[in-house]
């Protein structure tokens, strides 16, 4: 019976509008969280590789790396400030900054939805490489003042550097 199945956790704010101007912290795993968007790598020949470590794209990674920075051709008033392409997994700042309501003949135009902006992300990459790679849903995060923002670029920029030690490690 339909009621037997299990419910999924609704992870969304109710009620809260998603294309409304802010700064959004964006997780999306890779299915099965396999290793398929970047390899870290270290470019040192000494065994010490603290500052010399970044994310090598695969060519997954590449066509990822290709739709976030398409986001703002596609969408007025919305980009990407940062992102990180790891191996299992992106994370990114999404920007939502609606300088004004916009009107077509005198009707408003829909704005897009933190959802529709990351649905549309997913099928462009998965179309590109002929095959769904990702998760099903994500991550998100209202990133509420600067004292956050600042910490979770922090953690973006960072990221490559601590990936033996990130959560969705796995070797």
């Amino acid at each position: 019976m339909m009621e037997d199945l299990p419910k999924r956790k609704q992870i969304r704010l109710k009620d809260y509008d998603y294309s409304q101007n802010g700064y959004y912290f964006i997780t999306i795993c890779a299915r099965n969280r396999k290793n398929i968007f970047s390899e870290i790598v270290c470019m040192s020949n000494d065994m010490v590789c603290a500052d010399n470590i970044y994310a090598h794209y695969t060519k997954c990674g590449k066509w990822v790396e290709i739709a976030i920075q398409a986001v703002s051709a596609h969408y007025d008033d919305v980009f990407v400030d940062k992102y990180v392409i790891m191996p299992n997994h992106i994370h990114l700042i999404l920007v939502f900054d609606r300088a004004s309501i916009q009107t077509k003949n005198g009707r408003m135009i829909s704005a897009p939805t933190v959802p529709v902006v990351i649905g549309q992300l997913k099928r462009w990459v998965s179309k590109q490489i002929g095959f769904s790679c990702w998760q099903k849903s994500y991550y998100e995060h209202i990133i509420r003042n600067e004292q956050e923002y600042l910490k979770i670029s922090e953690y973006i920029q960072n990221n490559p550097l601590k990936w033996k030690e990130d959560k969705y490690y796995e070797s």
